[in-house]
């Protein structure tokens, strides 16, 4: 095996050291991720340790989660005065494709990550109904859709991601799915599409501190290791 192929452990590489998460639920107790104050400083703090240097937290917004910008906004602001320590910190938001997205769309009531992207997501088993009438409708009012994990999604094929980037979706990888978090099918999905070089951006998509415990701890190789963005 050439040293390339040799699996080295995610901490020891330093693959977090200076990185930005792009997608994680740390924001407390607004979503199925972080309930506690105390749990999301906790998971700041194994952030720190681990050399991250921005987080971008995206809490859901769905129809099953209603959450408004100005909650979110006030329960950031929360976090920040708890927090004070040296990771820089953003919101924005994950954006189920569903009816409520569709009429903050139109209402410019929306969380953005940088340069007008917007964080969206689909159900892991079928699609929204008119997914590309919605990705059109984002891209018609200036914003650039960010497909978040694409590896996920049971009903998309390799020739569904290559339209969906030929029609200039980007995509966001979860580092998790390439130790397995998700099973085995996720993460094949996710060294193919890796290897294709068709991700843009990547986050921890993370909900529970022991998640990102056994991201540090895993092995990868260095050629998985190397293509990650």
């Amino acid at each position: 095996m050439g040293l390339f192929n040799r699996s080295v452990k995610v901490s020891t590489y330093g693959l977090l050291e200076g990185r930005t998460d792009w997608h994680c639920h740390i924001l407390p107790g607004v979503d199925d991720g972080f309930r506690t104050m105390e749990d999301s400083l906790a998971a700041l703090s194994l952030y720190e340790k681990a050399g991250f240097k921005e987080v971008w937290l995206t809490p859901h917004i769905m129809e099953d989660i209603p959450n408004t910008t100005a909650a979110l906004r006030q329960r950031f602001t929360d976090l920040q005065v708890a927090y004070g320590g040296r990771l820089r910190l953003h919101l924005a938001s994950e954006n189920m494709m569903d009816p409520l997205f569709e009429d903050r769309l139109k209402a410019g009531d929306l969380l953005p990550l940088p340069d007008k992207r917007l964080l969206v997501e689909t159900s892991y088993f079928n699609p929204p109904m008119d997914m590309d009438g919605i990705l059109s409708s984002v891209k018609s009012k200036g914003w650039y859709p960010l497909l978040a994990h694409p590896e996920r999604y049971m009903y998309m094929d390799m020739a569904r991601y290559e339209a969906l980037k030929a029609d200039k979706i980007e995509f966001q990888l979860n580092i998790t799915s390439l130790v397995g978090a998700y099973g085995s099918e996720v993460k094949a999905k996710a060294e193919k599409l890796l290897q294709a070089g068709m991700y843009d951006y990547s986050g921890t998509d993370l909900h529970r501190l022991s998640s990102l415990e056994h991201l540090l701890s895993a092995e990868l190789s260095k050629k998985i290791l190397a293509l990650i963005p």
